[in-house]
């Protein structure tokens, strides 16, 4: 049995039958066109027998691409109304029964995942696109690459190289899990309604290890987000609440991790913080 992916006249169908109209407070932009969300599948590289999670199903255009390819989907939801239509949704579609599992979950806060899913692939809300990310990533380790899309100033931010004017607190956490690249872009009238914005495919590959603990991770993070938090100001100064209290204490750490305590943010790679962020436990034992 074929699957068969939904249309404009579906999606609105849908929408009406369960009195769903998008909203910018939870950032819902349906996709109604079959040939953008074939595209986002074939990005992501998804073959058949994988198991998918997806962010955020909607009404299913993109579920149903990724099942198209013969593989298994965990979607997490947190509209009730539109997670419990998907299962149904699928059914009528030609999806076989056992494909798609629903979990109605805040995604933000969701800590499990039936399936164990290693593909990530989603049409993320523009407003939660990059938390969203970052917790799916520091909590579900099992996965190792996807696709997703999100707005273009936000895709280019977590693809973007130190040194780059739009390399932010972002860019340098995103690194921390694997590599990061633009995927493609997709047109603002594929969507319903149209978004203001415009939007690109951001894929990635996780490393095969992590850079460091779970502690290094959040003092390396702590680190970012105050770098970037006064990114005109230099590292001796962003950082010295946190390295001594003073911009001479501050400086003495940088240079122990090989970073100039006249640099910027924007300047450093995530190993860069790393290493500060260790230099600082350094001068804790020894002092």
């Amino acid at each position: 049995m074929s699957i068969r992916l939904l249309g404009a006249s579906d999606i609105r169908r849908l929408a009406t039958e369960l009195d769903v109209t998008p909203t910018k407070k939870l950032g819902q932009n349906f996709v109604v066109d079959a040939n953008t969300v074939r595209k986002i599948v074939a990005a992501a590289r998804v073959v058949r027998g994988e198991r998918v999670v997806e962010i955020g199903p909607g009404l299913g255009s993109l579920t149903l691409a990724i099942l198209e390819t013969g593989a298994d989907v965990t979607a997490v939801e947190i509209d009730s109304r539109l997670a419990s239509r998907l299962l149904q949704t699928a059914s009528e579609q030609g999806v076989p029964d056992g494909a798609l599992t629903v979990v109605e979950h805040d995604a933000m806060t969701v800590t499990g995942l039936p399936g164990d899913p290693q593909v990530l692939v989603a049409n993320l809300p523009y407003n939660v696109s990059v938390p969203v990310l970052l917790h799916f990533m520091e909590t579900f380790e099992n996965l190792r690459r996807g696709v997703v899309m999100v707005q273009a100033e936000v895709g280019e931010r977590l693809a973007a190289e130190p040194g780059s004017k739009i390399y932010g607190s972002p860019s340098a956490k995103a690194a921390w899990y694997g590599d990061w690249r633009l995927a493609g872009t997709v047109s603002r009238r594929v969507f319903w309604p149209v978004p203001n914005v415009d939007s690109v495919l951001v894929g990635f590959e996780r490393a095969d290890a992590e850079l460091g603990s779970l502690a290094e991770r959040k003092q390396t993070f702590r680190l970012i987000d105050l770098a970037f938090q006064q990114r005109r100001k230099m590292l001796r100064q962003a950082l010295s609440k946190d390295l001594g209290g003073t911009a001479a204490s501050a400086s003495a750490i940088l240079e122990r991790a090989d970073v100039a305590p006249t640099a910027r943010g924007e300047e450093l790679t995530v190993h860069d913080f790393l290493r500060v962020a260790r230099s600082m436990t350094d001068s804790d034992a020894i002092s």
